[in-house]
């Protein structure tokens, strides 16, 4: 994905008033961390955490570890984006259970994800849309909005973007 898209499928999810504090789980090579980088206000961190050491060329502070397994440390977050990465993660309810030990005073849960409920090998625990509401709803979150959708040249699916709030 193209740096552009990424930052018209997040931008509508990010406050621009204030500085804040994000963490991207499961950041791959930096597609999405970049893209909130250069969308969140001057002053404004993030942590990054991925399985394999990745290289960024933004300023942010990295971590390799599991995000689903090991225990993090991390200061209070004002968001939390995961981007492609909540589709490998079987049990939904207890990682976000998990992740929300980790907010500050806000919680934005920023996810892009395939719309589909069809699993293959890159995507073995899908979340379309529909399944994204119904998940946030049963875990108490009464705002979610969907940002934004792209097309996918992976098996000829849909990317969606949503906005997770209390």
């Amino acid at each position: 994905m193209k740096q552009e898209d990424a930052r018209a499928l997040i931008s509508k999810g990010i406050d621009t008033s204030k500085q804040q504090h994000w963490a991207d789980f499961g950041c791959g090579t930096g597609t999405f961390t970049s893209a909130l980088f250069h969308l969140l206000p001057v002053g404004s961190s993030i942590e990054a955490v991925d399985l394999q050491k990745q290289h960024l060329r933004i300023p942010v502070n990295f971590t390799v570890a599991n995000f689903e397994t090991d225990e993090l440390i991390l200061p209070a977050l004002d968001g939390i984006l995961m981007a492609n990465s909540l589709h490998y993660i079987k049990d939904k309810k207890k990682l976000i259970r998990k992740l929300e030990t980790h907010f500050g005073d806000d919680r934005n849960f920023l996810i892009v994800e395939y719309n589909t409920d069809m699993a293959n090998t890159w995507v073995p625990y899908p979340l379309s849309f529909p399944n994204l509401i119904t998940l946030f709803t049963e875990l108490g979150y009464n705002r979610i909005t969907k940002l934004g959708t792209r097309h996918s040249i992976y098996n000829h699916a849909e990317i969606y973007s949503a906005l997770i709030q209390l």
